[in-house]
């Protein structure tokens, strides 16, 4: 907790020095800090110890090749983002306005879930936004946080069950939480096959799931996803014949083949799909699939984003009431 000392000599404090601190925060390095603001990082290091002087107390310490926050720093931090944000959108001139923005907001998803969602979006865009440009690039991890850190992505939409425990783990013990997320829907998974597949006019057991050659969608390329993390639960496991790292290329490829391959049930409809392939339940119980919004919340907590959040929400139930 701040000591009396400190709250005594608010007055002599240069503010300038809290938006610094709270750059430093969210990037844990004074190169990036130093980026973001534009200065050097002498300039960025000199703030820093005034601020710790100032305060009596490090704030951050280095921990191998990265910073690490006090408890103090931990205690400030969240109050000061609020503090800045506030100041921020008072003395903002230009409110954000959907119609008039030029601004080029990214996310990062795969192609099942760009199918699903980017429709409606386009349209939500184009109506609401339309001189704003929505650029998708490709998700190829279950752990998007280093693209979201970079600033390469905005947002970022998929199944991230590894991160969300992480996130959950570290704000039980009181940790540096600097991401957020939303559920947006929760997707059903479904086996498909080509309508003539000798497994086409029978009920798919597990035995038969098993014996078959399967494609697996894998974003990393590993040759194991959530189905088989479920079979091997069960001391079992499926053939694996080909791995790919997009659901559309699988889609494709077991219209000519004997393989199955597992797709999300709302993307074989939106893909055109569901006439051209036989779609089975899968046989075997998996944990939800639930598809989330995840961003960094020290990157950009402006109107555009809350917009920007608010039309995935909008396009993801367009989707789900169609469904």
């Amino acid at each position: 907790m701040m000591m009396k000392n400190q709250a005594t000599n608010f007055k002599t404090l240069d503010l300038n020095l809290l938006r610094v601190f709270d750059v430093i925060m969210s990037e844990q390095s004074l190169t990036k800090a130093a980026a973001r603001l534009s200065l050097t990082q002498p300039a960025v290091s000199n703030a820093l110890r005034r601020l710790r002087e100032h305060l009596k107390d490090e704030l951050l310490v280095r921990e191998g090749p990265r910073l690490s926050p006090t408890a103090q720093a931990k205690w400030l931090w969240p109050q000061i983002r609020e503090a800045l944000n506030q100041l921020e959108k008072a003395i903002s001139p230009d409110p954000f306005d959907p119609l008039k923005t030029n601004m080029p907001f990214i996310l990062a998803m795969a192609d099942a879930t760009a199918a699903e969602l980017i429709p409606a979006l386009s349209k939500i865009f184009e109506n609401e936004a339309p001189k704003a440009s929505l650029r998708v690039i490709p998700l190829t991890t279950r752990d998007p946080r280093k693209l979201l850190t970079e600033h390469l992505a905005h947002i970022a939409v998929g199944h991230f069950p590894g991160v969300l425990a992480d996130l959950t783990a570290k704000a039980q013990s009181d940790e540096l939480v600097m991401f957020d997320h939303f559920r947006l829907f929760e997707g059903e998974y479904v086996c498909v096959m080509r309508r003539n597949h000798p497994l086409s006019d029978q009920v798919l057991d597990l035995e038969a799931f098993c014996r078959a050659r399967h494609m697996l969608v894998s974003f990393s390329g590993r040759p194991f996803g959530f189905v088989d993390e479920a079979l091997a639960a069960l001391g079992r496991q499926r053939k694996v014949a080909v791995t790919v790292n997009q659901f559309a290329t699988a889609g494709r490829v077991v219209l000519n083949s004997d393989l199955l391959t597992v797709l999300p049930k709302h993307f074989v409809r939106v893909a055109g799909l569901a006439e051209q392939l036989c779609i089975k339940p899968i046989p075997l119980k998996l944990q939800p699939v639930h598809v989330d919004l995840l961003w960094y919340t020290q990157f950009i907590s402006t109107q555009a984003h809350e917009w920007l959040r608010s039309v995935l929400v909008r396009a993801a139930k367009e989707v789900m009431d169609v469904s």
